[in-house]
């Protein structure tokens, strides 16, 4: 209740109009490989992160929540780790439990290619491949404006 509480409503979610929507290809902690292209089709709620950043661990319950909402429809999180090794971020998965993959972004390529310079820097990708919406900083994912702008983008 308290962090529903302590993060942003959804009016500032930004609609997109930084240009195109740039390739990500990580592993997870587990070594499998992730690419955007391959969720082409469904809508994807890219999150970049680090377990530094206070912001950034007190949203992954809310984007967990949505994740669990959103659940059977046309809708992924991938939660990308920027500059972390896989001990640290997978340390943190184990305390926290996500049911989205983590992505390790150990030297930030894929973070500065999307413009992530501020954790978190979120982005809600269109079933089209499109970046449709922005967000810098924590959020509130699983309020009922956020989920209603992602329901709304879902085929």
């Amino acid at each position: 209740m308290l962090l529903a509480l302590s993060l942003p409503a959804a009016a500032q979610l930004k609609p997109w109009q930084g240009g195109a929507t740039q390739p990500i290809e990580l592993e997870d902690l587990r070594g499998k490989a992730h690419r955007l292209a391959d969720y082409r089709g469904k809508v994807v709620l890219v999150n970049f992160w680090a377990t530094w950043c206070a912001p950034c661990r007190e949203e992954m319950p809310s984007l967990e929540q949505l994740r669990a909402a959103l659940a059977g429809r046309p809708f992924v999180i991938l939660g990308v780790n920027v500059g972390e090794s896989a001990r640290i971020a997978g340390d943190f998965a184990e305390k926290m439990p996500l049911g989205f993959p983590l992505l390790l972004d150990r030297e930030a390529k894929v973070s500065k290619a999307w413009g992530a310079r501020i954790l978190p820097a979120t982005f809600i990708v269109g079933p089209d491949g499109a970046i449709r919406y922005s967000y810098l900083g924590a959020l509130d994912w699983a309020s009922p404006p956020v989920r209603g702008a992602i329901e709304k983008l879902l085929p």
